[in-house]
């Protein structure tokens, strides 16, 4: 987890930064560019280095998308709007994944235009899409779930255990999917799973590699055909707590290119190994900056910031831990002088808090915290609740300048009426 290293009037001159006010996001551009590069030197198999696609989802902002893009990154698309942000940021063709669940010919359609590769869910979409006589695509993917791989210690919330989850094709189907994709003219196929998100321990990602691995060697004998690509998903995780320790990407890679020379990939034409992290970029390059706004002492204290789970949804609907550091210009703020406490926004709902009996400082108005590791999965899925306006976004660290740079400002109401449709008598 990374500390927040600037002091109160350096983080209240961002919570300045003309159209972003408070809350606000920031993202450290040179922390990212860090994480590619450490991906780059970990991340080897054999004689070639792997390649991650960004998840636009973590953070689908173009000016971070073009960051990873400028350090050798392709990008995982779940929809067509991510596509198009791919595309402001520079990205082609097959330096786009589309993959999505349960999905309409339109989306194919928005892929298909582009030139991503395409990464079927489902062996009914499957069908469909040869069925329609489309033109041939020139590489095609399929999602695995073995249904019965085992994980140790694994929270599977959010992806959710794979005999029991929505996504992916058993071995059957998905043996069947390659038939038909390779009888519809495709010659080059790649391979794709996602069983993990935000684990920890490296040895469940090699269990993940394993499966793999051998999935492509029972496809090429039963179809006879070699992938080009395997896909081994995401799902890298981040240290959330202080008293975590990141993932160990060196020693995954490590074990991860004995793995494959020790299961004769080789044989099976070499395919280039590849990855769809996002969280893992992203996530400790960013910080949410609240302002204190209240204090309401009842059956327990609680002090109200200036955010809402409007703006950061993680703690609310996942009771997922975010660090928070305290900020204060006050002479007599003592940083050891703390009392447990409930951090709440001013959403009507009662889980819109990003701390419960929390061990912090004694603020008062004005003061700030900062709530880390934010950077993945934070404004992405921020919402309108209750009227709510969704935070900006600055940028630090970036390469050339030196001031913070403001990269999406604060929603207006104007923006939240933007899409009304008022009657003919307004």
């Amino acid at each position: 987890m990374r500390t927040w290293d600037l002091g109160y009037e350096q983080t209240q001159a961002l919570m300045e930064v003309p159209d972003a006010g408070s809350p606000v996001y920031v993202y450290d551009a040179a922390a990212i560019r860090g994480r590619c590069v450490q991906y780059d030197w970990a991340m080897r198999v054999g004689d070639q280095v792997c390649k991650n696609y960004f998840a636009v989802k973590a953070l689908p902002n173009p000016e971070i998308l073009e960051i990873a893009r400028e350090q050798g990154m392709g990008f995982d698309c779940s929809s067509p709007p991510e596509i198009t942000l791919a595309q402001r940021a520079g990205a082609e063709g097959e330096q786009m994944i589309f993959t999505s669940n349960n999905t309409a010919d339109g989306e194919f359609d928005a892929a298909v235009g582009a030139h991503a590769m395409i990464n079927f869910d489902d062996l009914s979409l499957v069908e469909r899409f040869v069925g329609q006589n489309r033109p041939t695509l020139p590489i095609a993917f399929c999602r695995s779930n073995p249904g019965d791989i085992e994980f140790e210690g694994v929270n599977e919330d959010i992806i959710g255990k794979p005999s029991e989850a929505k996504f992916g094709m058993p071995d059957p189907q998905i043996v069947e999917a390659y038939r038909l994709l390779k009888g519809s003219g495709v010659e080059r196929f790649g391979l794709h799973t996602m069983l993990l998100s935000n684990e920890l321990d490296h040895k469940n990602h090699l269990a993940i590699a394993r499966h793999m691995f051998e999935l492509a060697g029972k496809i090429k004998k039963f179809v006879g055909i070699d992938m080009e690509m395997i896909n081994l998903g995401g799902g890298f995780g981040v240290a959330y707590r202080p008293e975590q320790e990141d993932f160990d990407i060196e020693s995954y890679g490590a074990e991860l290119s004995e793995l494959y020379a020790d299961m004769g990939m080789d044989k099976l034409g070499s395919p280039q190994v590849i990855t769809e992290n996002g969280r893992w970029v992203t996530a400790d390059a960013g910080f949410l900056l609240a302002q204190v706004i209240n204090r309401k002492d009842t059956h327990k204290t609680f002090v109200g910031v200036d955010a809402t789970m409007a703006d950061f949804m993680r703690p609310g609907m996942y009771g997922a831990y975010h660090h928070i550091t305290v900020l204060s210009d006050r002479p007599d703020f003592d940083p050891e002088d703390t009392e447990t406490v409930n951090v709440a926004g001013s959403l009507c709902e009662n889980n819109d808090q990003f701390a419960i009996d929390r061990e912090l400082p004694k603020t008062q108005e004005g003061d700030i915290m900062v709530i880390h590791t934010t950077g993945a999965h934070g404004r992405a899925m921020g919402f309108n609740y209750n009227g709510k306006l969704r935070a900006g976004e600055v940028l630090i660290n970036d390469a050339g300048d030196e001031a913070p740079r403001l990269i999406r400002r604060k929603e207006t109401v104007d923006d939240l009426f933007a899409t009304l449709v008022p009657s003919d008598d307004e």
